[in-house]
């Protein structure tokens, strides 16, 4: 009796025949094999409950027998549902079908991170929850993470040798973690977030905390002298030098400020003459 009064409060709540539950999660989510449905049907205790879906991408239910779910999104397999249950066994059949667990379709998540592997595609996840489920990004990390994602396949000499094309989306997760919510990407099924190593820099001279330091895009002379703790009083920024290799060969330069550092550079902060 309790269990019965508990799917009709929760449908009751919903609109037309929707549970909350089952709208509160993405309608554009699509079914796939090992996917576990939650389907509640409204005073038909014993119809409810967990499905879980064949590797074919269907699953049996009662009085009706095997339902094709794979490849249908939430939505569209409650109308399936209702449309077959409404044949000879119930006037108006209610309903609400929701994923009690995402198993069908995956992500991968490399690089610097402290969980690297890979996890279910929940829902409407994007780039920000990713990472969180990752455990976030390392200090070592960059400030980008790079989304790959397969375009298209083409069949290359035969049907086993598919040649899959992919497309590379940089994302500027500083931004991101900054709250530029238009870089938190939507993500897909089957798409590998690479989170780099960030590139590194050497700082030496009159600086508080000389060594080595990772950098992100665009650091600037005076970010740099920055990492390193800034420069002491006996430091003359006015005359700091990067000592950097081109072409194979090291040579010296004379940077301002605002100039921008490359990855292996080793900046120089000489003694101040007064």
């Amino acid at each position: 009796m309790a269990t019965r009064f508990l799917v009709l409060a929760v449908l009751v709540l919903g609109l037309g025949g929707r549970s909350a539950y089952s709208a509160s999660q993405p309608t554009n989510y699509v079914i796939g094999p090992q996917d576990i449905l939650l389907i509640a049907v409204f005073d038909q205790d014993d119809l409810g409950g967990k499905y879980p879906v064949d590797a074919d991408g269907s699953f049996t239910f009662p009085l009706i027998g095997r339902v094709n779910a794979g490849g249908l999104t939430l939505r569209q397999l409650e109308a399936e549902l209702r449309l077959r249950l409404k044949d000879g066994f119930f006037k108006d059949p209610q309903l609400s079908v929701a994923v009690e667990q995402y198993r069908s379709q995956k992500i991968h998540i490399v690089g610097e991170v402290r969980n690297p592997g890979t996890y279910p595609l929940t829902g409407d996840m994007a780039l920000i929850e990713a990472i969180a489920r990752a455990g976030s990004s390392l200090l070592t990390a960059s400030g980008e993470a790079l989304i790959v994602r397969a375009t298209s396949g083409k069949v290359v000499n035969g049907p086993t040798l598919p040649n899959t094309e992919t497309e590379v989306t940089t994302v500027n997760l500083k931004a991101l973690q900054s709250g530029a919510l238009e870089h938190n990407l939507a993500l897909r099924d089957g798409d590998t977030i690479f989170v780099p190593r960030a590139e590194t820099i050497y700082v030496f001279g009159h600086v508080r905390s000389p060594g080595a330091y990772a950098i992100v895009k665009d650091t600037t002379v005076l970010q740099a002298l920055s990492l390193a703790g800034g420069v002491t009083d006996r430091g003359a920024t006015s005359r700091v030098r990067v000592v950097r290799i081109e072409q194979g060969n090291k040579v010296e330069v004379r940077v301002k400020l605002t100039d921008v550092v490359r990855p292996g550079d080793t900046l120089i902060v000489p003694e101040r003459f007064f």
